[in-house]
């Protein structure tokens, strides 16, 4: 019934090999979870050949880790207090990810070297920032490389019209939509511009796609026009308002997963990757979406597979032993701590109620949808 946690187990249990293959995790900063997701990262780098982890942080802030792990960029310490959202970077398992990454890189050529890519959009529960560092980037390196009579406007009529940041980054816009600038007339002119400056970028890809910064500038056009798209909702006053907001964040996620080239490990929590209808309850009108790893199998079929992780015992939160008839129990009375189980073995399971809104257990209904769940013990 159970397995160690290997690539060759993974694979076995998968119709063909995955373009994307997702690890989810129930909780967010348990480090044990991380530490199994960094053995199989290893072992997949060295015994299937992925080059590329992505995980659940800010797809911006990803590339300064990125730069540090491919050419030494910067310092260890500077990438982990720059190239982390969520608090992330404080995390001592992603100190030993990038670590190891920077090491195994070192006096590699180029083609050989692996790769570090947050895949989340930069917002925060709290509030969205202003959408200047990517639309100026994108800007930027258009300038340098296309006939300036080409372009939609010039870096200072976008500086006039993003304004202050700050009124972006308001975090009452999060829960009053008439505090949020996103339908202003300068950010509806913005969006136009911002759809401008992708379609330039896009007619340009036979000269420029070749070239060095050509993925980073489709990163920041995507994040930019993205944004955009995220303040306009948060302008909304409807009840539709919150699941824009979520389906835009999901289809941010999914696109930045789409546009790295495989084989990647994705790492998130277990509902941006689950395949089934997400589902939450903000206030009086639940909201509903398709998640990140739900668009990625849209676009990949079998390219795209997905274990979740279920977790026995969270003590410090006081989650404690789970009942023996929901998945995590009939997993936690097997003998082992860490192990990876085909779904299709378990069956007749009730939901597990977690006392703690900060884990989600594993929802029985949701196993058909599941390639594989990797169990840890106790976290």
């Amino acid at each position: 019934m159970t397995v160690d946690i290997n690539p060759t187990t993974v694979l076995e249990l998968l119709p063909a090999r995955p373009r994307v293959l997702a690890l989810g995790e129930p909780t967010h900063g348990a480090d044990v979870l991380l530490e199994v997701r960094n053995d199989l990262f290893r072992q997949l780098v060295e015994q299937e050949g992925y080059r590329t982890i992505a995980i659940e942080s800010d797809c911006l802030l990803g590339l300064v880790v990125d730069d540090y792990v491919t050419s030494g960029a910067g310092t260890l310490d500077e990438a982990m207090r720059r190239g982390f959202s969520h608090g992330l970077g404080g995390s001592a398992a992603n100190r030993d990810l990038v670590r190891w990454m920077r090491a195994h890189n070192e006096g590699r050529p180029a083609p050989e070297r692996v790769h570090f890519a947050g895949f989340d959009a930069p917002t925060e529960i709290s509030h969205a920032p202003s959408p200047r560092q990517a639309l100026t980037a994108l800007h930027a390196y258009l300038t340098a490389r296309v006939d300036p009579g080409l372009l939609p406007c010039t870096a200072d009529c976008l500086d006039r019209l993003l304004g202050a940041d700050e009124r972006w980054a308001d975090t009452a816009a999060m829960w009053d939509p008439a505090k949020s600038v996103g339908r202003t007339p300068e950010a509806r002119e913005l969006r136009v511009l911002a759809d401008d400056l992708v379609a330039l970028l896009d007619a340009q890809a036979p000269e420029l796609a070749a070239q060095d910064g050509w993925d980073r500038a489709r990163l920041h056009g995507r994040t930019a026009t993205g944004l955009l798209r995220y303040h306009f909702w948060m302008a909304e006053p409807s009840p539709s308002r919150m699941a824009w907001l979520l389906s835009v964040r999901a289809s941010m996620m999914a696109a930045d997963l789409l546009a790295l080239a495989g084989p990647v490990l994705a790492f998130a929590h277990n509902a941006h990757l689950q395949r089934h209808r997400s589902t939450i309850r903000m206030g009086e009108a639940p909201a509903e979406w398709w998640s990140a790893g739900a668009l990625v199998e849209a676009a990949l079929g079998e390219g795209y597979a997905v274990l979740a992780t279920a977790l026995g015992t969270l003590r410090d939160q006081g989650v404690e032993t789970p009942p023996p008839n929901t998945i995590e129990g009939r997993l936690y009375a097997l003998p082992s701590d860490r192990f990876l189980v085909d779904p299709r073995s378990l069956s007749d399971l009730e939901p597990r109620v977690s006392p703690w809104f900060g884990y989600a257990p594993v929802d029985p209904a949701h196993l058909t949808g599941i390639d594989g769940i990797v169990f840890v013990r106790d976290a």
